[in-house]
């Protein structure tokens, strides 16, 4: 095959997609297929302007008024068996310009889509990142071939398409890092290294950012309730971004003894420690996409205790322990912060045998996010979009009318086979295996 993965620019700060895209790069060229990777350059963005603001938007100006014409003339220069994989969604805005000819969109979660749909009470987006998102939806919503990486995702995508998609999969994300339990000398050393206080017994640890749905608040209000009822708790590792004022001022309510240590630029090995070390990652999310650190901390062995809604439910299976979403009222959040600390204090207390049970179901369930499956599985559906394109192509002459200017496409696709939905189940059901053999 030949394959042309279209991801994000540098310039946007963005570390994530940049690494998915290569991480498809490499594995597909490790399985002999050729591999280009386009991208908007950096024309406006370069400008000496410092305001952040400003940046940021001479950024989408160089993705989505600049660029699309040379990616027009690009297109117009590939092989037609040639195939496009836009490895994010959020690149909707591109795809007009080679939905005619074989596509797949990679989809990883429509959290900005929806608040710009007034879904969350939690963020409220202005005017401008409303429209945004409704161009982005607009272009994506050409597309026909479609992986999602999780159902609760694939369910999103449903929901915003006008029509059904010729082909939808879920494969399932594969951890980018060998996470594994980690000797105590061996993890201890690590996190030395990252500036953890290890001298400490066992701690809590969250892994994320500032982004309103990792619920950082949310953890402190859950470790303030645990705090305040427990004599000798454990301290709580907050590990990702620097506090904001409003978190640190949160933070600052959480009584004695309870320790809040913030702590940043881990990299995964270091990460890896944390998990290894910690009595349980505490993960109350009000959304997600797919949820690495679930997965990341089972493979690790370490306890999870998370949102019992989609996606969290579907990484975690029965190896995680559930919290309710957090209520939006004053009143339901401190009943919610009570009840989870509970929970909280169950899985710090569990004895050996227990926590070791846990920890083995979670280690098995952990083992169905592999990244050479997933590749395997991208493969196979790239090269049925291939096949089936070659098949049923539509002759210019018999191409439907464009919606809204927009150059309608030149693909139909058969009905789709089940290789992504017969791998997913593959993937489900022996994990179910494995953690009955667990117990």
């Amino acid at each position: 095959m030949k394959l042309i993965l279209l991801t994000h620019p540098a310039s946007l700060g963005s570390a994530s997609m940049p690494r998915f895209a290569g991480m498809i790069q490499h594995g597909m060229q490790e399985r002999g297929h050729g591999v280009a990777v386009w991208t908007s350059r950096s024309s406006l963005a370069r400008l000496p302007i410092p305001s952040g603001f400003v940046r940021k938007w001479l950024t989408y100006a160089d993705q989505y008024l600049l660029y699309p014409r040379q990616l027009v003339r690009q297109v117009a220069q590939q092989p037609a068996d040639a195939l496009f994989v836009v490895t994010d969604q959020a690149l909707g805005i591109w795809v007009p310009h080679l939905a005619h000819r074989p596509h797949v969109i990679h989809c990883h979660d429509f959290l900005a889509l929806k608040s710009a749909l007034g879904e969350f009470a939690e963020n409220r987006p202005g005017w401008t990142g409303r429209h945004y998102q409704q161009l982005i939806r607009n272009g994506f919503s050409r597309g026909q071939a479609f992986i999602s990486v999780s159902e609760k995702t694939r369910e999103d995508l449903i929901r915003f398409l006008p029509h059904p998609p010729k082909i939808s999969e879920v494969v399932y994300n594969g951890l980018n890092h060998p996470f594994r339990p980690l000797q105590p000398d061996v993890g201890k050393a690590l996190l030395q290294q990252a500036g953890g206080r290890v001298s400490e017994p066992g701690f809590i640890v969250h892994i994320g950012g500032n982004q309103w749905y990792k619920n950082r608040p949310g953890v402190v209000a859950i470790y303030r309730a645990y705090a305040t009822r427990h004599p000798h708790p454990p301290a709580l590792w907050l590990i990702g971004a620097e506090p904001t004022p409003e978190l640190r001022r949160l933070v600052a309510t959480v009584p004695h003894p309870g320790r809040v240590h913030f702590l940043t630029e881990f990299n995964n090995e270091q990460v890896n420690a944390a998990y290894s070390q910690a009595q349980a990652l505490l993960f109350p999310s009000l959304e997600e996409g797919f949820g690495w650190p679930i997965a990341e901390a089972m493979a690790a062995g370490c306890p999870v205790i998370t949102t019992g809604i989609a996606p969290m439910t579907e990484v975690g299976g029965p190896a995680v322990r559930l919290i309710p979403r957090q209520p939006s009222d004053a009143a339901g959040q401190v009943a919610w912060a009570q009840s989870s600390a509970d929970l909280l204090q169950q899985v710090i207390r569990l004895d050996a045998p227990n926590r070791a049970r846990l920890v083995a179901a979670g280690r098995l369930n952990a083992a169905r996010f592999d990244t050479q499956m997933a590749l395997t599985a991208y493969a196979e559906i790239y090269q049925r979009v291939l096949t089936e394109s070659r098949q049923t192509v539509v002759t210019p002459a018999k191409r439907p009318a464009g919606i809204a200017g927009v150059a309608p496409s030149g693909l139909s696709f058969q009905a789709p086979s089940q290789t992504g939905s017969a791998l997913r189940r593959q993937q489900e059901s022996g994990a179910a295996r494995t953690v009955s053999r667990g117990r």
